[in-house]
């Protein structure tokens, strides 16, 4: 059955309760314009640099107030509501940066960690360490909706084609990318990223993502995007503020890519091998 899906791009600060009231205003509009499933930026709570800043307002879940509005906006509006992902504190003094799939009646149907941490170096000068504050998750899902098989993933995760794969073959079709992108990556690879995570195993891909500069300094990618199973790009917003994009999602449109390419069912195992290169007096055998 086809769905309406949403992605909100939204420019969260560092006040989870002003982000909140941005993300129910912005869901809202989606689902005014006919979307069933609406997902939010990573981070949708918080973008905060200072991590002492951002710790001293963390909760854990029970009392999140993201969490809490996601869920009362799913109850409310009778939608399936994905908050992208939000920081929430963990017992041994960590943090997870988290995802949440409510259900119409507002209970949480899947929750996701981030797999894999943004610890880079810039060419432009930004260090990050995602790793020496959050822990990492270690488990992927393929959540079974009424509409559609969802596999998960927030942000860096879209760089690792293994973790897209694996929910491929386990029946996803659709795949979602929340992020916060930071300007120079995406512009160097944001929207192939999508497209090639989208064409490879033959499925959607909705990301939602932050846009613009934050209070905390940062400037984010924006270019929300939702892209189809043969990697048309079906609607996106654009480099700076809020915006909501829309776009039909028909499931019957993965199997008819899966037909025509069956990369998934032609894949076989293999091993590698790694081999001397020239040798004095030859090559190697």
């Amino acid at each position: 059955m086809s769905f309406k899906a949403a992605a909100v791009q939204m420019c969260s600060g560092v006040d989870p309760l002003k982000n909140a009231a941005a993300m129910a205003r912005l869901v809202r509009e989606a689902v005014a314009q006919g979307a069933t499933y609406v997902q939010t930026p990573e981070m949708t709570g918080m973008l905060q640099r200072d991590r002492a800043a951002a710790r001293a307002v963390l909760t854990d879940e029970t009392h999140d107030i993201i969490v809490k509005t996601g869920s009362e906006l799913a109850r409310e509006l009778g939608i399936h509501m994905h908050v992208g992902s939000t920081a929430i504190a963990l017992a041994d003094g960590k943090i997870a940066n988290r995802g949440f799939l409510f259900g119409p009646d507002g209970r949480i149907l899947n929750r996701y960690d981030k797999i894999h941490m943004f610890d880079v170096d810039l060419d432009n000068g930004e260090s990050w360490r995602e790793s020496a504050a959050y822990t990492a998750g270690s488990e992927a899902r393929v959540l079974s909706l009424p509409f559609a098989e969802m596999g998960f993933a927030i942000c860096y995760d879209v760089r690792f084609p293994a973790l897209f794969r694996a929910q491929a073959v386990a029946g996803a079709e659709v795949m979602t990318v929340p992020a916060a992108f930071t300007k120079q990556t995406g512009e160097a690879h944001w929207e192939i990223l999508l497209r090639a995570r989208a064409i490879e195993n033959g499925v959607f891909v909705i990301a939602a993502a932050q846009a613009g500069r934050h209070e905390d300094g940062r400037e984010t990618f924006g270019h929300s995007m939702i892209v189809d199973p043969w990697g048309t790009v079906l609607a996106s917003a654009g480099p700076t503020g809020e915006a909501v994009i829309i776009a039909e999602i028909d499931p019957s449109a993965v199997k008819a890519a899966h037909d025509k390419i069956p990369n998934l069912r032609n894949g076989r195992e293999f091993s590698v091998e790694k081999i001397a290169g020239a040798i004095a007096g030859g090559v190697a055998a």
